[in-house]
């Protein structure tokens, strides 16, 4: 065979091999042009991708409700209520402002907590200790210079002689401090309404008959001096 002949040949073949490729490309095309045109006219849709619950994420919850809490001061009663979500947990004595210096109804929160607070007037700077007018616990209320404190007059409670903050003994304002936080309502009552009387209803009296005895018998030389007048102190109106 001639070198011509055999060039020819091979030149052949491999526009055969060509050929066959071309032919077989063309009916891959064909056969997945003609699945995409039968899904289109079956409507069917792809599988969406599978996420697990793993895959989610997922909020993080101790399982524990928030606890709503309100403290409602019945200026009437002179009595504070602790309630929380609803229901009363908790009830104290207390003594409210005095005729001359009355404690402000309205709504507020608690806007700081302070244990051992100093009392400050003017010319005294007193530390905390057994003759500091705020007791051992300050509950700071969102109307400067008002708040929940202890005492160092603890037969004022249950009577009008404050200078407009809520009195209560330390050992119940040191109980209450730790049940309540920065944000809690608080809700200081004038007027004895329905929901005031259902809340502070049947409530047990916070003061000893003896207590009570002394109360109305004896005239305490701090009562004397508020019934009079004296100035409220610099900061606070104890």
């Amino acid at each position: 065979m001639s070198r011509a002949m055999h060039r020819a040949s091979d030149g052949g073949m491999r526009r055969t091999r060509r050929t066959a490729w071309a032919g077989l490309v063309a009916l891959v095309l064909a056969t997945s042009a003609e699945a995409l045109a039968q899904t289109k006219e079956s409507g069917a849709k792809p599988i969406p991708q599978v996420i697990t619950d793993a895959q989610i994420p997922q909020a993080k919850t101790d399982g524990k409700q928030q606890t709503q809490r309100l403290i409602v001061v019945s200026i009437a009663d002179r009595k504070l209520a602790l309630v929380e979500n609803g229901k009363v947990v908790k009830l104290y004595g207390v003594a409210v402002g005095a005729k001359v210096s009355p404690s402000p109804p309205g709504e507020y929160t608690i806007v700081h907590r302070i244990p051992k607070p100093t009392y400050y007037a003017p010319g005294v700077i007193m530390p905390s200790g057994k003759n500091n007018p705020l007791g051992t616990r300050w509950i700071g209320l969102s109307i400067k210079g008002f708040g929940i404190h202890g005492t160092n007059q603890p037969r004022s409670i249950g009577r009008s002689l404050s200078h407009g903050c809520i009195r209560m003994r330390n050992r119940d304002v040191e109980d209450l401090f730790e049940r309540v936080r920065v944000g809690d309502r608080v809700q200081l009552a004038a007027e004895r309404s329905e929901e005031i009387a259902q809340i502070f209803a049947g409530a047990p009296a916070m003061l000893t008959e003896a207590t009570a005895q002394t109360a109305k018998t004896e005239a305490s030389a701090e009562g004397d001096e508020i019934e009079k007048g004296r100035p409220n102190p610099v900061g606070s109106h104890w």
